[in-house]
């Protein structure tokens, strides 16, 4: 019996968050179809794997033998796949960099740079991810390091070292009420209908909320987008109001679109992050150096603020 190894990935998640909700942010996947795939995945055994009751999902023994079985055979076939992507893109001298938005902001052509001076022959092959992707690509292991906004769900399972820092601000509407301000307190915004990333994003949605800076007042939805410039479109035809990267003003002007300042919200951190399989991959740990490097941060840290 042939048996699709992303129910198997499903249902380790679902055993080691013990809820399908939690499991659902994790995989970034809705939870009706992450249900749906949990029991399917049963119907294709003919065996019971979880019971189910108000406390969560609790595994039965058959499940217990599954996930165990499962978990070993996923983290053999995530080397595996892993191990094959690197051998082929080290054959042609590439590293692939994931990023979500702005990557690094200005200071992103002369981290390349560097490395290409660190390691001639190389160069670095860039692959922009959809907000749907907080990880940018990283968790699936389709790219060797990436550039990423913290927080974001599964990073605890990455390396990731945080390079800057920079305000929030808010994007909205030309026509918006508060558009002409020129600066606004976080709290005037509560009430206001938020573009926002899917909700299987999790935590990285959440940030971009600020949920956990709202008193528990909760935030109001008016689009969810993906992709940066569908984003922008629903900001500017007024469905809602979203923060942003204080740097999102150069990198993603818009007619139609302003961005403000924010009083009373935290600041996002960029981060460079990698898979601790790669903690000894020359070039990885190349590249990292090179993000690391003080002159770049300090450059791209003024230009943001």
């Amino acid at each position: 019996m042939d048996v699709d190894t992303r129910l198997l990935r499903y249902a380790v998640a679902v055993a080691r968050e013990g809820s399908l909700t939690r499991a659902a942010e994790r995989l970034h996947v809705s939870q009706p179809a992450l249900t749906k795939q949990i029991r399917r995945l049963e119907t294709d055994l003919g065996v019971e794997l979880f019971t189910r009751s108000r406390e969560g999902m609790a595994l039965t023994e058959a499940g217990r033998i599954l996930v165990h079985g499962a978990s070993v055979l996923l983290d053999d076939w995530q080397r595996l796949l892993a191990e094959t992507r690197r051998t082929a893109t080290r054959a042609e001298r590439i590293l692939r960099v994931g990023f979500v938005a702005s990557a690094a902001n200005e200071a992103t052509p002369a981290i390349v740079a560097a490395f290409a001076r660190a390691l001639p022959g190389w160069r670095v092959e860039m692959r922009q991810a959809a907000w749907s992707n907080p990880s940018a690509g990283l968790a699936d292991g389709d790219v060797d390091a990436a550039f990423v906004r913290l927080p974001f769900p599964g990073q605890e399972d990455l390396r990731t070292h945080v390079l800057f820092s920079e305000p929030r601000c808010v994007a909205l509407a030309a026509g918006h009420r508060l558009a002409d301000r020129h600066e606004l307190d976080f709290r005037e915004l509560w009430d206001e209908p938020f573009v926002a990333a899917p909700a299987r994003t999790g935590a990285w949605r959440d940030h971009w909320l600020a949920a956990d800076e709202r008193d528990g007042h909760p935030a109001r939805i008016g689009a969810v987008t993906e992709h940066p410039d569908d984003w922008l479109s629903a900001i500017a035809n007024g469905y809602g109001i979203a923060l942003a990267p204080a740097s999102a003003a150069r990198f993603y002007a818009r007619p139609g679109v302003v961005y403000r300042p924010v009083r009373g919200v935290s600041p996002t951190r960029l981060a460079i992050a990698w898979a601790p399989a790669n903690d000894a991959d020359p070039a990885v740990r190349a590249f990292v150096r090179c993000c690391r490097g003080a002159g770049s941060w300090e450059g791209a840290s003024r230009s943001s603020t």
